[in-house]
């Protein structure tokens, strides 16, 4: 038996036979069939069951009874008077009272009935499904999981995918009923619309473009080829003659489970940035690893009851996990707690000593005479000398959001045995960093240019109020030790020792890392990301310490500094179980794409942002799935439908063509430029206006319609083909996964960004099987992972650290202030005893995967 359709056939009939014929296993072959002529349109000859017997069906519920019969089985004929309410409900494209008050009635009493009229079923499921915010307002649960069992189906997923591939992805119930000869004639030829169209056409767009350009573009645009770029061999090295790209992300504490906000904040964003390096043709070295020493990690161990090292071996293994899932691949993912750790510091810290740069000072801090130890931050708690909560760390308030200097909190008790500690003075080595500040100030006019504006201000702001000497070493256990005689029982503080986490686990990577990190005969450019709370330690402490050793170290070039990234209206929080975090992300069953799309699309770049679950699936359903999504999906399988798979030549540009061929070339650029200046967020920006603009055209053009003009329909096609390769190569960056699977159904391998937009598939290519590339986010599993992960103080609306507004609005953005402040003037004193500013060095964010690519 066949099955013809119209290409404006209604998405939810095709659904309903498709439906029907897999799940009553009734084959049919199904092909697409001229528009009808009006009179025949208006009459609703859309769908057409061709029987065996030379009979014709045109009814789409008499065709999935006669399936129904067909194979084997017998018709109750008291329900049919149900199809009638269902189709009084289709030609309105609603749901009515009567179809609502039946499935009510049916759940109430007996579904399994309604279940086993096997026809019915198939019409209801259909139809429901297309009016599943209808049926979800009425609230009507049972009839709503009936729906659910049946539309999760094999037979209903694969029946769908058909019906999308040939009538387009979209809204079941986005093609009108052609009620009369006069619309059938303007529907006649129509696709269902693919999304929102750009509200001006593309001939008013292209007034734009420069018109010589365009002509020289053009001229070359079939022609032109795009060389492709080798894998890099490692150990990556620089090279005469190209672009070296050294890239690192702040390194997260090993002991912390990051969350989506660290993760986009500085991980994610080097990955992504990293990629793109690569498809411009750059030689990029990317380098991260796990921030291991600290007062953080003995506080972690010592409640865990295991050593700092098995503590740290444990946190390791989650870190790679979470980064191998979210598929953020750096060259080499490392750890701090390494020899070259030790050989690099000390030798850097000599240096400093040597040149006359490091100061002695006497400072007091806290000491539990139980424990028989001085209290760095982590290990002390009391009240909070600010708000009065009683337990504040040593470091800060997490209620109010305050830092402190642990000698300042009233009644401190030590956190190990609870015992009331004693003022002790102690003596500390400090870098003099007003010494070094010429120095630092000469060299920041050189580079700062190509910085965030939050990273231009904080480091301003340091600068402005002059700096003062900070404290490099802790009296502590776990660190690298300190090799001045008189200082060997203490360790290096952490945001001395971790930025320096860089160059020695490069020195892991290869032998030969002073080529990367320290000046040679090849130039070598360093991008470094973070959140905005890391920015001192990398644009203040860290190269004071580099230049004040003498040696020409590569320092920053530029700083890339996030904002913060909220969770809904709340702060990110593991112990209240507030916002999902990277080891909870893969428990969702997103794919890890989709989250890093969703990530970039919010990425916090000059403002706090917000991650929402309405807006997440919005973002998922509109842009991916029925813009970018969509127009890939009908370009390729018209072309699979239409030629085989094989790509048309395309030997006359038209004027239309010329338009979005310049258009499509000057958002290709923008998307360049936005991703060359570390603007991660308006490139994906610029990758969706590209997927819209294809959208547009094959709508504006409805190749479907010319079946007597071959070869104009297949250089649209075409086009529509080079539109879809260049957006595979655009998503790798963001959407790694994704983006080989285009390029396997493009049956193509591209490594390689184009400086202009060209024909990247040539005629006669064979494209490979075209496949939706993602699926719809449903609103009830959204509902329940935003219920799961809203936290303990979801019903009161508090925040991870306290009532929303006294500590997320007015606490923590002064203590934000007043922190910047007090350690910008931190005195000898108040760095010792962690200063006025958090344990935060080379970036409390995250990492990616461990072992040289």
């Amino acid at each position: 038996m066949e099955l013809s359709f119209e290409s404006h056939c209604r998405k939810v009939d095709l659904l309903k036979v498709l439906f029907a014929s897999r799940l009553f296993k009734v084959e049919l072959k199904v092909k697409e069939r001229e528009s009808s002529s009006s009179s025949a349109a208006a009459s609703g000859d859309h769908l057409r069951l061709q029987l065996s017997e030379g009979e014709q069906l045109y009814s789409v519920n008499q065709i999935v009874k006669y399936l129904w019969q067909k194979s084997g089985h017998t018709c109750d004929e008291s329900l049919d008077h149900l199809t009638e309410f269902e189709a009084v409900a289709h030609a309105n494209d609603t749901l009515n009272e009567e179809l609502t008050a039946f499935l009510v009635k049916a759940t109430s009493e007996n579904m399994s009935k309604v279940e086993n009229i096997g026809y019915l079923k198939v019409i209801l499921s259909s139809f429901l499904y297309a009016h599943a915010n209808a049926l979800s307002a009425a609230n009507e649960k049972r009839v709503e999981g009936w729906l659910k069992g049946i539309t999760s189906s094999d037979a209903f997923k694969s029946a769908l995918q058909e019906a999308e591939m040939r009538l387009g992805i979209g809204k079941l119930s986005d093609a009108p009923v052609v009620k009369d000869a006069k619309q059938a004639k303007a529907q006649k030829g129509k696709e269902p619309a693919a999304s929102a169209e750009p509200e001006s056409s593309l001939e008013e767009k292209a007034k734009e473009l420069d018109k010589d350009d365009l002509d020289r573009l053009c001229a070359n645009w079939a022609q032109a080829t795009v060389p492709q770029h080798e894998a890099p061999t490692h150990p990556i090295l620089p090279k005469s003659g190209r672009r070296n790209t050294l890239i690192t992300s702040a390194l997260p504490y090993v002991n912390n489970v990051v969350h989506l906000g660290n993760i986009v904040g500085s991980l994610l964003s080097a990955d992504v940035f990293a990629r793109f390096c690569r498809l411009r043709g750059d030689n990029v070295l990317a380098i991260c690893g796990t921030d291991e020493y600290g007062t953080a990690t003995e506080t972690r161990a010592i409640q865990e009851k295991v050593s700092p090292r098995a503590l740290c071996d444990k946190y390791f293994a989650i870190h790679e996990r979470i980064y191998k899932y979210f598929r953020i691949e750096f060259d080499y993912f490392g750890r701090t707690t390494t020899e070259w750790q030790t050989k690099i510091s000390q030798d850097i810290f000599w240096r400093l000593h040597e040149r006359g740069h490091i100061l002695e000072e006497s400072v007091e801090q806290l000491y539990c005479l139980s424990c028989k130890m001085s209290l760095a931050d982590r290990f002390v708690e009391g009240t909070c000398p600010m708000c009065g909560y009683e337990d504040a760390r040593g470091d800060q308030c997490d209620k109010c959001g305050k830092l402190i200097n642990a000698p300042e909190l009233i009644k401190p008790r030590c956190k190990t045995c609870s015992a009331a500690p004693e003022i002790q003075s102690s003596r500390h080595l400090f870098v003099d960093l007003p010494k070094l500040e010429p120095q630092l100030v000469a060299w920041h006019g050189t580079v700062d240019q190509e910085w965030t504006a939050n990273a231009r201000q904080i480091t301003h702001s340091w600068i402005r109020d002059g700096l003062k000497p900070r404290c490099i070493t802790r009296d502590l256990t776990w660190g690298t030790p300190v090799p001045l005689e008189g200082f060997k029982e203490k360790v290096f503080y952490v945001w001395y020792d971790a930025p320096i986490g860089y160059i020695s686990i490069t020195a892991n990577y290869t032998d030969e890392w002073e080529k990367w990190w320290k000046r040679s005969e090849h130039d070598v450019k360093l991008y470094m990301f973070m959140g905005k709370d890391n920015v001192p330690f990398h644009s203040v402490i860290f190269p004071s310490c580099l230049l004040g050793t003498g040696e020409e170290y590569t320092l920053v070039n530029v700083l890339g500094a996030t904002e913060y990234l909220n969770y809904e209206d709340l702060k990110f929080s593991k112990s209240r179980g507030t916002g999902v975090f990277g080891d909870q992300a893969a428990e969702t069953g997103i794919e890890a794409d989709i989250w890093r799309f969703y990530l970039m699309y919010v990425r916090p770049e000059s403002q706090d942002t917000v991650f929402s679950w309405d807006d997440f699936q919005t973002k998922n359903n509109s842009e991916l799935l029925n813009n970018l999504g969509n127009f890939v999906h009908r370009a390729l399988s018209f072309c699979a439908a239409t030629f085989d798979g094989c790509v048309q030549p395309v030997d006359e540009l038209t004027e239309t063509d010329r338009q979005l061929i310049g258009l499509v070339d000057k958002e290709m650029r923008e998307f360049q430029e936005c991703l060359s200046k570390t603007r991660l967020r308006d490139g994906v920006r610029s990758l969706l206006t590209i997927s819209r603009l294809g959208n547009q055209y094959i709508q504006l053009c409805q190749p479907w319609t010319l079946k007597d003009q071959r070869a104009r329909a297949g250089a649209i096609n075409a086009i529509a083909v080079n539109v879809a390769a260049l957006i595979a190569v655009l998503l790798a960056p963001y959407m790694p996964t994704v983006s080989e699977r285009l390029q396997q159904q493009l049956n193509v391998k591209l490594t390689a960004i184009p400086e202009r937009f060209v024909a990247l598939v040539k005629p006669g290519h064979k494209l490979g099987e075209p496949k939706p590339l993602f699926s719809r986010m449903e609103g009830d599993r959204v509902a329940e992972l935003k219920t799961k992960y809203a936290g303990k103080d979801a019903a009161s609306g508090a925040s991870a650290g306290g009532p929303k507004e006294d500590a997320k609005k007015a606490g923590a953005k002064d203590a934000k202030k007043q922190g910047a402040k007090d350690a910008a003037k931190g005195t000898a004193k108040d760095a010792a005893a962690e200063g006025k500013q958090k344990e935060k060095p080379a970036g409390k964010e995250e990492a990616s995967g461990e072992k040289k690519k």
